[in-house]
């Protein structure tokens, strides 16, 4: 594989800068090199053997990361469709469930993503007004899901949805796999202030699903989905994907002091700034932020693994990388100057970094929001006290919330 740079997998999906035609190709492409890895036997390190993985250790996928790091890799293919669609099949799917998609996403032919929030709902993904009714071995879904990113070019999802309106909200939910082309479908995508069109927003109406594409038990979904919720906040604490990392002692790795400081020595050079003496602390700030946040996201990893931290310390990872975005955000954007609110196409990374600042809350709403990660580490790892809940013991049809929008 050609050697590339490798684009942060957030990052990437929203601000391709691609065509239409171009992105698909692109997909298509990264396709191809999924199927080389698993053709190679690289793909689904850690997963087992009997659905196409290679049953080996994190310690492996470590290695390969590290060997894959001038490389170019199928990104797009690695977060959710790997982690958390298909860890959450693993460990909640059928035995057929796992044997048709497992092997079918680790090979590249399928690609998920995940149906979540909605737009009346937010973070609150147990308040899911999407509805599931049984319709003898089929289910009928209603609704409507947002903020979906890539879910034009993909071809399944995990959808969550209200199987049971009479029980309070988290006993009443269910999961579905969803193949997301289908004619009772309508995918609409979202235009952001930088241009990109990669979120989605989905409507289902009337859309039949077999009762054997259930993930889980009846009206247990809140079961699968609190783990579907660790899955998605730990990328990078876990070995189920593809995550090239620089060895130590090459550029970008933590300990090349060039490397994370880098883009921001170049912006104070290109504004003319680099001598001044609150640039240079400014540079000093964002490369402390970022071995801090590798470290604690590595501390984090280890206390998982290790027992002596529970599954919500996830959370903390979200804390982290949210708080820290936004500081290198502002950082990014004091060191160039005006060139990030007014650029000329000689100077397009600087209109970049302006474009950044003004996106830079999405990384503090993305897969949960920044406060809610706060509550779960303040209530389930602080032990204090609970967030006042007026609908713990309603059921969901009582509890007063707005119109659907569907």
């Amino acid at each position: 594989m050609p050697r590339a740079k490798h684009p942060g997998l957030g990052m990437a999906l929203a601000q391709s800068g691609l065509s239409d035609d171009e992105e698909l190709a692109e997909v298509t492409h990264q396709r191809e090199l999924q199927h080389r890895l698993f053709d190679a036997g690289f793909a689904g390190i850690c997963f087992p053997k009997k659905y196409g993985g290679q049953g080996l250790s994190p310690a492996h996928q470590q290695v390969f990361n590290e060997e894959i790091w001038p490389y170019e890799y199928p990104f797009r293919l690695q977060v959710p469709t790997l982690q958390p669609c298909a860890t959450v099949i693993l460990d909640y799917g059928t035995e057929e469930q796992k044997r048709q998609h497992i092997p079918a996403i680790l090979c590249g032919d399928e690609i998920w993503m995940q149906l979540l929030s909605e737009p009346t709902g937010g973070s609150d993904v147990a308040g899911a007004q999407t509805t599931a009714m049984r319709d003898g071995d089929e289910w009928v879904l209603n609704g409507s899901k947002i903020w979906t990113t890539g879910a034009w070019w993909a071809d399944w999802g995990l959808c969550l949805a209200r199987s049971n309106w009479d029980v309070p909200k988290h006993r009443g939910l269910s999961v579905f796999m969803l193949r997301l082309h289908q004619p009772n479908i309508e995918v609409h995508r979202i235009e952001m202030l930088n241009g990109s069109r990669e979120f989605c927003q989905e409507f289902l109406t009337d859309v039949r699903v077999p009762d054997t594409d259930r993930i889980g038990e009846v009206d247990q979904g809140w079961t699968v989905g609190s783990r579907w919720m660790f899955y998605e906040k730990s990328f990078g604490l876990l070995a189920f994907t593809t995550r090239p990392v620089p060895p130590a002692g090459v550029e970008g790795s933590s300990d090349f002091k060039a490397g994370v400081g880098a883009t921001y020595i170049g912006q104070a050079r290109r504004a003319g700034r680099l001598d001044d003496a609150a640039t240079r602390e400014l540079i000093g700030e964002a490369h402390a932020l970022s071995l801090a946040s590798s470290e604690g996201v590595l501390r984090v990893g280890k206390s998982i693994a290790a027992g002596k931290l529970s599954n919500q310390g996830a959370g903390l990872t979200k804390i982290i990388g949210g708080t820290l975005g936004i500081r290198q955000s502002n950082i990014a954007l004091q060191l160039t100057g005006a060139a990030a609110a007014a650029w000329t196409e000689e100077n397009r990374a600087a209109g970049e970094r302006g474009i950044a600042f003004l996106v830079r809350q999405s990384g503090q709403m993305a897969g949960g929001t920044l406060e809610m990660a706060r509550n779960v580490v303040s209530e389930r790892l602080l032990g204090m006290p609970r967030e006042l809940g007026v609908d713990r013991d309603t059921p969901f049809r009582d509890v007063p919330r707005g119109p659907s929008p569907h």
